[in-house]
């Protein structure tokens, strides 16, 4: 098998990420519009006629010289565990990539192989967060650990690679730590709800029950809401210590997302006696839904909407048939003194488990440009 890249049509892109079970939603072509700082390219890979993968390539300029850094957020869609086995190895699948970008001005390559190497469940989790002899995820004992997946990192050092560090727990692209709720078990049988609920801690079943019997009640908002969704968004950051996206963005993702597919991104709406307690947004390509964004009112945090607009999520999720609810980063962290271990004890709540990707790597093309880059990114 001899491969070739090339720039393929947005169109094309698309019909082949409906051809799979998911993918990153970043790595859908509609992404490229909600970062307009960055120019967007559909790269396909080719078998003869054939495509067998494709990417997002969003670029980024380096200041006074017609140079960019190519990056594949969450992508490259290919098959990395197989790639590794193939004749030629990952070599094959990723030298014509870089060929490609380095012809469209590249001078390195960014990219986060979706491959899961290790997963923790909420027991395993709970547990190593209550035990001070350990520090990180990793201190505790995985529940799975895929092989072929780490056979991708090895070969991806063996090549060239380099893998990203993370600074206070978050690396500077996308999380290498997540957090799903898979909703089918391992042989692709539906969960019911009943089985979900069961699966979650005490606290967030009595919660969903509580803001039940509050009369909580959660809709679907459209284009118009998003105004109502950023306020609280921005009190939200407020409160939590985080720079807030502004307003547009979420314009722009709205009509991006859903303009690709009218029901790729979601707004949900929790109102209690008439004022908004919480709204969040979802996101989902074929089977994998992500909850994105999320927000509540400091008032009537009693009446937990935070937990019944998550519960409708979910719920939804299920019913559209989704395998795997994913409620995006954490950090490895279980140091109680970090702030971030309240965000895994939140999340460790819906019996889930937690998910280590391979992480982001990169490949230097022009390494004096390369580093250039790097510096002029810790100056911003």
């Amino acid at each position: 098998m001899s491969l070739t890249v090339r720039t393929i049509s947005s169109a094309d892109h698309l019909a082949y990420l409906t051809s799979l079970p998911s993918a990153s939603f970043l790595q859908t072509p509609a992404w490229a519009a909600v970062k307009p700082e960055w120019r967007g390219e559909s790269i396909g890979w080719f078998d003869g006629s054939e495509i067998v993968g494709a990417g997002l390539v969003l670029y980024r300029k380096l200041p006074k010289v017609a140079k960019y850094l190519a990056y594949l957020p969450e992508g490259p869609v290919i098959d990395f565990a197989s790639a590794v086995e193939g004749p030629g190895g990952l070599a094959a699948w990723l030298d014509p990539m870089v060929k490609h970008l380095t012809g469209k001005g590249a001078f390195g390559v960014r990219m986060g192989p979706p491959v899961v190497l290790r997963t923790w469940d909420a027991a395993t989790v709970k547990k190593a967060v209550a035990d001070p002899a350990l520090r990180t995820l990793g201190d505790a004992p995985a529940a799975t650990a895929d092989g072929r997946a780490i056979a991708v990192t090895r070969e991806l050092h063996r090549i060239g690679w380099r893998e990203q560090v993370s600074e206070g727990g978050f690396t500077a692209g996308q999380p290498k730590y997540n957090f799903w709720l898979p909703l089918a078990e391992a042989d692709g049988t539906p969960r019911t709800e009943e089985a979900v609920l069961r699966g979650m801690n005490q606290l967030w079943r009595r919660n969903i029950k509580k803001a039940d019997k509050a009369g909580v009640e959660v809709t679907l908002g459209g284009a118009d809401d998003l105004a109502a969704f950023h306020a609280i968004y921005s009190e939200t950051a407020v409160r939590d210590h985080f720079t807030p996206r502004p307003l547009s963005y979420f314009q722009t993702m709205w009509d991006a997302l859903n303009g690709e597919d009218p029901d790729r991104m979601r707004l949900y709406l929790a109102h209690h006696e008439g004022d908004l307690v919480a709204a969040t947004t979802l996101v989902r390509v074929g089977q994998h839904a992500w909850y994105s964004y999320g927000a509540s009112t400091t008032a009537k945090r009693e009446v937990r909407g935070s937990n019944a607009i998550q519960w409708q999520m979910i719920r939804d999720a299920m019913a559209d048939g989704c395998t795997v609810y994913d409620m995006r980063g954490i950090t490895d962290t279980l140091d109680p003194e970090d702030s971030h271990v309240g965000l895994i004890q939140f999340k460790v709540g819906t019996g889930g488990q937690a998910v280590e990707y391979a992480g982001e790597w990169d490949l230097p093309v022009n390494r004096l440009l390369y580093l250039a880059f790097q510096q002029y990114m810790k100056r911003r």
